[in-house]
């Protein structure tokens, strides 16, 4: 598999196959199996990030529930969005949007509202995430990870301090060819907005016009604008830094320790990645089962002991080793928080002006 990767809580902070899931005192008749074994098809199709699941997660709720589990991955919420415009997502019951997409999907239709009396383990969120600004009350979405944006670094390669995003213009000669961005139009522009002290979500057309100068700049030291497929070449030497998201720099920081992961002092967004069930969704009752079952204390501790995301679970939070839990780039201090922000849906004139310098920069 690929490697991947967004109001927030300044609380949150605060091996599965070694746990028998059938002595934890939970079956999925909380989230009607019954109905589900008995009216459903044994399939669910799911369309998500990379490294958000593995075998072992599948193999764990076949064992429990008889449903086959097939993904899906995208490397952006742009693609995932276009892949329901272009009317492809019919075989997908559970989706894993971004927080800020969620909204924008809510808006044009996409989304069905959830029946939360089947989703019992919905209090087993942080109390933040069960007052999103994105969708007030979760009536559409559950958040079930979070993490920051930054820069993931071989240390072989880099040896001066590396602590903010002004590192890559200011090294920007040393670095041709040598760093990748997101493939992200938000998180880049963003970025590049919070190194001239602007908001990562700036509206204002002078600021996104000289965020787009700035880029054009550092052109030359990007090797290309890709979420996932840095891993090798940043291990190899042939990369220097790459973008990326928390959940995926801690994960390929487990499997290498010379590589390591800074959050811009400056600031960067905050995001969390979210379950949804679409309108169009085939198997429905299996998704509420997918959903209830990511929700429990013993699987969201492990799936994130494995996969190196922040849960959403504050009962998963209290099962994880002290290691991850004092970890920060897994759970990064109020300090970083405070300068940092989360990406926020906008009217579609605006986003319109973000795709036009998107589509200059990565064509060009």
């Amino acid at each position: 598999m690929s490697y991947s990767r967004r109001r927030f809580l300044k609380t949150a902070a605060a091996g599965f196959s070694g746990v028998a899931l059938s002595s934890c005192g939970w079956t999925l008749a909380k989230v009607q199996t019954d109905r589900v074994m008995a009216t459903a098809s044994d399939e669910l199709h799911i369309y998500t990030w990379a490294n958000y699941i593995d075998q072992e997660l599948i193999d764990a709720f076949r064992a429990k529930t008889g449903i086959k589990v097939t993904f899906d991955v995208f490397d952006s919420n742009e693609m995932m969005l276009a892949t329901f415009q272009a009317g492809k997502a019919g075989i997908y019951s559970v989706i894993y949007p971004s927080d800020y997409k969620v909204t924008e999907m809510i808006r044009l239709g996409y989304l069905a509202e959830l029946d939360h009396l089947r989703l019992e383990s919905l209090n087993n969120l942080l109390p933040r995430f069960q007052r999103t600004t994105h969708d007030p009350g979760n009536r559409y979405s559950v958040p079930m990870s979070w993490g920051t944006t930054g820069l993931l670094y071989n240390s072989e390669k880099i040896t001066n301090s590396l602590t903010d995003w002004n590192y890559l213009w200011e090294n920007k000669d040393k670095l041709k060819r040598r760093i990748t961005l997101i493939n992200d139009v938000r998180e880049v522009l963003g970025a590049t907005l919070r190194s001239l002290a602007y908001s990562y979500n700036s509206k204002n057309p002078a600021e996104l016009q000289r965020a787009y100068d700035r880029l054009q700049e550092l052109k030359p030291a990007i090797a290309t604008f890709t979420t996932n497929g840095w891993r090798d070449q940043l291990i190899a030497g042939d990369l220097s830094i790459a973008m990326a998201y928390s959940s995926d720099a801690l994960l390929a920081i487990s499997q290498e320790p010379k590589l390591r992961y800074v959050i811009p002092a400056s600031g960067t967004s905050i995001w969390s990645d979210t379950m949804v069930i679409p309108k169009t969704a085939p198997n429905p009752d299996a998704a509420y089962a997918w959903i209830e079952f990511m929700l429990r204390p013993e699987v969201a501790a492990k799936v994130t002991e494995r996969l190196s995301f922040a849960t959403t679970n504050q009962a998963a939070i209290a099962k994880l080793p002290e290691a991850l839990r004092s970890n920060p780039g897994m759970f990064p201090s109020t300090k970083i928080i405070d300068k940092s922000e989360s990406i926020l849906p906008m009217e579609r004139t605006v986003l319109e002006a973000y795709d036009r310098y998107w589509t200059k920069l990565t064509s060009s």
